[in-house]
Parts: C-alpha cells; structure tokens; sequence
C-alpha cells in the first residue's frame, strides 16, 4: 500500500521537481548569453575590435570566450551585428519565422566607426530536455529553446 502511495504522490514531484530544474538552467543559460554578449559587444564599443580589425569569426570568439562549457559555440550560435542611424531604427524583430524556423539569412556583422549606433543580437539554440504533458518550453520547431541577447549602443568618439 506504501509503494502504491509513493508511485501516486512521486511522480508529479518528480516532474515538478525535473521543470524547476530545467527553467532554472535556461534561465541560468540566458544570463551567461547576455553577459557574454555585453563583454564581446565591449570591445566594439570602444574602438578594439574595429582597431584590430576583427573580423565575424574573431567577433564569435570573444562571445565562446565568456560562454561556459555546457554552451556549443559551433553549431548552435548565431551572431549578428549591425550599424544603424537611430536607436528608433533598432532591429528587435524574432528571428524564427511563422513555421517555427530560425532565419539567420540577414545576420551579418558591421561594427560601425565612432560614434555611430549598434546593435549586437546572439542568439543560441538551447536544447530541450524535459517534455511533461506537452507544457514544453520549446519555441522553434525542432524543440530547443531560443535564447537571445540583445544590446543597442553609440560607439564610443575613439580617436582613430
């Protein structure tokens, strides 16, 4: 009668104990993006990246730098960086379309010169564990969870 009791009252625990552990990872997940995103978005802000020419790749290496282990930076990464002339021009469109599809077709990377406005978006496909009764925090077609960074600023006046 015991086993019956602790089959009935363990498995909502369980699964309930299983979501918290999941939404807290995503979450814990976006954090590490955003601030991964905000030390490389640094270096463009001040004149480095552009000083050095940096290139998209050279970019997507400084964001991996502060990404932690459980990240992949290969293949589940997308970056995009672009000049625009006013903050009210900033792109914050969803990048997944309405089939539930990532369109990474206009990403690009253009730091811009000084004082001129950017905006750096990361995204990264975080894949999804936990499945219960259909409540999944999944929002792109094949199941993971999109994860997203975005930050607006002006370049700083560097002198060169």
């Amino acid at each position: 009668m015991v086993a019956i009791e602790f089959a009935a009252v363990s498995i909502p625990f369980f699964a309930l104990l299983f979501a918290i552990l999941e939404t807290s990872l995503v979450f814990f997940a976006g954090q590490i993006l955003d601030n991964a995103t905000a030390d490389a978005a640094r270096q463009i802000r001040t004149g480095q990246a552009q000083q050095a020419g940096w290139s998209q790749g050279q970019f997507r290496s400084a964001v991996c730098d502060g990404l932690i282990g459980i990240f992949d930076c290969n293949s589940r990464l997308y970056l995009d960086v672009k000049t625009i002339t006013s903050f009210a021009n900033a792109d914050l469109d969803n990048p997944i379309n309405e089939d539930g599809e990532l369109e990474t077709g206009g990403f690009g990377y253009t730091p811009g010169g000084k004082s001129q406005i950017v905006v750096v978006r990361t995204f990264y496909r975080w894949p999804v564990v936990l499945d219960l009764f259909g409540m999944s925090m999944s929002n792109v077609a094949d199941g993971d969870r999109l994860l997203s960074s975005v930050i607006a600023f002006r370049n700083e006046p560097f002198p060169w």
